[in-house]
């Protein structure tokens, strides 16, 4: 008789517990060094508040400093910004892994490549973090600037908050806007309805303006994102010609039974 384990398993999973399993270790263990890695920048605020004055004099030269009146515009609006902070908030981890838990149970045959997209951005983004750190819109009130999540969700952040699991000066690139452009596409491929189709394509967009409009990013970071999540899936897709038996990063087989 089959265990309630086994039986679950063939029902709901596609690859069965060690494939699941796999793909937990896998992401948590990635997501774990993301998260402190990049945070291995303390010392490093006079260098993020240099690059950032250098980020706002290059939009200033192109004559797209709009984050200013970006964030003034939804700070008028209450329903507009606390939309956009509770987007914020739930965007980077709540949507994205609730949307990858989906694709794993019910397009698994997509769930590899994307997952591997991943992989490859939250590498390039701690290039990003190491080399460039930023120092975000909030920071700068000088310039007009209001930290619309701190004020939503009511936790203030001291200046000197870089610990070894966070890291305010992690602003170039944006992976909210990867992440959004990684699930996004994707999605919007696999849906079967057309509303959902659009929600999808409307997301990476409404990720960009609200990373924008609550000033915890610039322009230029959502377009270092874009760039990221870009040449993640070219390299996704290179690592699947280079060896398409071996892309899928499958746990290793186990051994056959021996009598």
């Amino acid at each position: 008789m089959k265990t309630l384990p086994t039986r679950f398993a063939q029902r709901f999973l596609p690859k069965g517990w060690q494939d699941l399993l796999w793909q937990i270790l896998l992401f948590c263990g990635a997501y774990w060094l993301y998260r402190l890695v990049r945070g291995f920048t303390d010392g490093r605020a006079p260098d993020a508040f240099h690059h950032a004055n250098e980020v706002v004099r290059l939009e200033q030269r192109l004559g797209l400093f709009v984050e200013p009146a970006v964030n003034a515009w939804a700070e008028g609006r209450e329903g507009v910004i606390d939309a956009a902070s509770w987007l914020y908030v739930n965007s980077h981890f709540t949507i994205t892994t609730v949307t990858l838990a989906f694709i794993y149970l019910r397009r698994n045959a997509s769930f590899y490549f994307i997952r591997n997209m991943f992989m490859v951005a939250m590498a390039l983004a701690l290039v990003g973090y190491a080399g460039f750190p930023t120092a975000p819109p909030r920071l700068m009130p000088e310039w007009g600037f209001t930290d619309s999540v701190a004020d939503f969700t009511g936790v203030h952040p001291g200046s000197s908050s870089v610990d070894a699991l966070f890291n305010p000066f992690a602003a170039v690139p944006s992976m909210h806007v990867a992440f959004a452009l990684m699930l996004a596409v994707p999605m919007a491929r696999m849906a079967r309805h057309r509303a959902v189709k659009l929600l999808w394509a409307a997301y990476p967009p409404a990720v960009t303006f609200v990373v924008v409009a609550t000033a915890n990013h610039w322009w230029f970071d959502a377009f270092t994102g874009a760039l990221v999540a870009a040449v993640s899936a070219v390299a996704a897709v290179g690592f699947a010609r280079w060896r398409p038996s071996a892309w899928a990063w499958a746990p290793p087989a186990p051994a056959p039974a021996t009598r």
